[in-house]
């Protein structure tokens, strides 16, 4: 169950659980930023276009709102992204796992993202996603590519993923979470 796992790690990250959580959930174009979405709302991921401007979508879960903010990742719409980040509480950022040629790309967008003073402090979740590619990349080897390990003013977790078969994406043990400071 994706929800009660998020929930999880949300209160891990957090360190409360809070009634409310806001989102945001982010990405190159392409990564599986909405099926990501559409599986944490139960519905159908069969059918996924890309997303222009935004979704949003709020699930209740466990006697909390998580409001999940879904932006799209085209380079045109990107820019727009800070206007989204005040009062943040978790941001995702969805990485395409397969498109290695993109991995400096994402990386730099990840880097002015984390420099961002309205998402200072906040935790940040990565999905290393379509990990059901023969081309995808393992975690640890984006984790140190995207030199994660030199985010110390915010927890972060990595985590690998299919979010069309949805495995990885249930996150449902925290006590065996590598979370770093």
């Amino acid at each position: 169950m994706w929800c009660l796992g998020l929930l999880s790690v949300i209160e891990k990250l957090k360190g409360s659980s809070e009634q409310e959580v806001r989102i945001l959930l982010l990405g190159l174009d392409n990564a599986g930023k909405t099926t990501i979405l559409k599986s944490l709302a139960s519905e159908d991921v069969s059918t996924i276009t890309p997303t222009q401007g935004f979704n949003i979508k709020s699930v209740a879960s466990h006697g909390m709102k998580l409001n999940v903010w879904d932006i799209g990742g085209q380079r045109k719409i990107r820019p727009f992204w800070k206007k989204y980040l005040e009062n943040t509480d978790l941001l995702i950022y969805v990485i395409d796992s397969a498109d290695k040629k993109r991995f400096e790309e994402t990386g730099m967008e990840l880097s002015e993202l984390i420099d961002e003073e309205n998402l200072k402090g906040v935790p940040v979740l990565i999905f290393a996603n379509k990990q059901d590619l023969a081309t995808a990349s393992p975690a640890s080897e984006i984790a140190e590519g995207l030199n994660l390990h030199t985010y110390r003013d915010r927890v972060w977790q990595i985590q690998a993923c299919s979010a069309v078969s949805g495995e990885g994406v249930q996150v449902t043990d925290t006590r065996g979470l590598l979370l770093h400071r």
